[in-house]
């Protein structure tokens, strides 16, 4: 009989032997494998829509969340891309008409990439249409499974953070 617990990292949830975790976790790898693959195809398919490569799309995405402008090194941040890609990718965005690089008023040696409120409203608008079909998904969930989610976006940026490092500086 499975046991119950109270929260979501308090242990188990199965009988120990059962199998169940097993089969659950093998569930669970078919299902983030999945769930990676299209996300990874959405992406394309609105970086294809937009006539942007996919990760220029994330940059953008990561830009609308910042509160000001930012260096070009951090966008290499943001993105785990070198600081020549990270140039690169700004050189892209900056020819498509997304961003403007500017002086640092406060300091004259840095220069600050910064969205073009324009063409970030037509990014925008491509997303509005979109956004009611996932929210109307998670109406299905009531509020602690929504945190459990947001919980488990979290720390997969985290990991997914971590995982990016080891994976450029560790050899397999």
């Amino acid at each position: 009989m499975p046991q119950k617990k109270d929260g979501p990292h308090d242990g188990p949830r199965h009988a120990p032997g059962d199998g169940s975790r097993a089969r659950l976790m093998a569930d669970l790898g078919a299902a983030s494998r999945r769930y990676m693959a299209s996300y990874a195809l959405f992406n394309q398919a609105l970086a294809d829509r937009l006539r942007l490569h996919p990760t220029d799309l994330q940059c953008l995405n990561l830009l609308s969340l910042e509160p000001d402008p930012v260096t070009t090194g951090r966008i290499a941040e943001l993105t785990g891309l070198t600081t020549g890609s990270a140039t690169r990718l700004v050189d892209r965005l900056e020819k498509a008409g997304y961003v403007t690089r500017r002086r640092d008023t406060a300091d004259r040696r840095k220069v600050l990439v910064e969205p073009v409120p324009e063409r970030m409203a037509e990014f925008g608008a491509v997303w509005g249409k979109l956004n009611g079909a996932w929210f109307a998904m998670f109406d299905a969930y009531d509020d602690t499974e929504i945190e459990l989610l947001v919980a488990h976006m979290r720390r997969t940026v985290e990991l997914s953070g971590a995982q990016i490092e080891r994976l450029r500086n560790e050899t397999f």
